[in-house]
């Protein structure tokens, strides 16, 4: 008979209660918009599929430019499992503490099963107009090339490999969230679907 302590009593039910958000949408729709508010009001804990990648791209002296970061992830996949990034983000999941995690860039096909494998996976669609996307795009340079970006750049960015299948990814997720006005408007939206999945 296998026995328990309480140790392990603690760390099995929040592994079961845990919630894992995940966000899909086109660049600069907002995801980490959400993403941070999620961690201020629900202690929701923010694990990016891009960190890893942007990791080794530091560690190589390499920019963090989008293209760098699309070609590594397809590198990656190719050489190591299409999977290889969703396993090391699940691990990820599982060994945090917070009662919700939250993925922010959900990209691929080969993202999701691994992390549907646990219980309570949530996929949200955050849907936002492409000139407002630009905008925001320019104005928060999260990459090194974002700012200087043309409009041009721009939609040529939504070809690259990790961005093409978004639109067929956000058509699974069971809630949308528009997010062409202010944060007011984002939050409260993000709070309703945070009520339907009774967090």
């Amino acid at each position: 008979m296998k026995i328990y302590n309480q140790k392990n009593i603690k760390q099995q039910t929040t592994q079961k209660n845990k919630i894992i958000i995940g966000l899909v949408g086109e660049i600069a729709s907002g995801k980490d918009s959400v993403a941070d508010y999620l961690e201020k009001k629900y202690n929701s804990q923010t694990i990016s599929f891009s960190q890893p990648l942007r990791d080794i791209l530091d560690r190589i002296y390499l920019p963090q430019t989008r293209k760098n970061m699309s070609d590594l992830g397809k590198c990656l996949r190719k050489t190591f499992g299409e999977d290889v990034l969703a396993k090391a983000i699940a691990e990820e999941v599982k060994a945090s503490k917070k009662p919700v995690t939250c993925l922010p860039n959900v990209r691929l096909e080969n993202d999701i099963p691994e992390i549907k494998k646990m219980k309570n996976f949530y996929l949200i669609h955050i849907d936002t107009d492409p000139k407002i996307r630009y905008q925001r795009l320019i104005n928060r340079s999260q990459n090194v090339d974002d700012k200087t970006k043309t409009w041009e750049q721009f939609q040529k960015d939504s070809k690259l490999y990790t961005e093409r299948n978004i639109r067929n990814i956000a058509k699974k997720a069971k809630w949308k969230i528009e997010n062409n006005g202010g944060y007011q408007k984002l939050y409260k939206q993000v709070d309703e679907v945070m009520k339907q999945i009774k967090v």
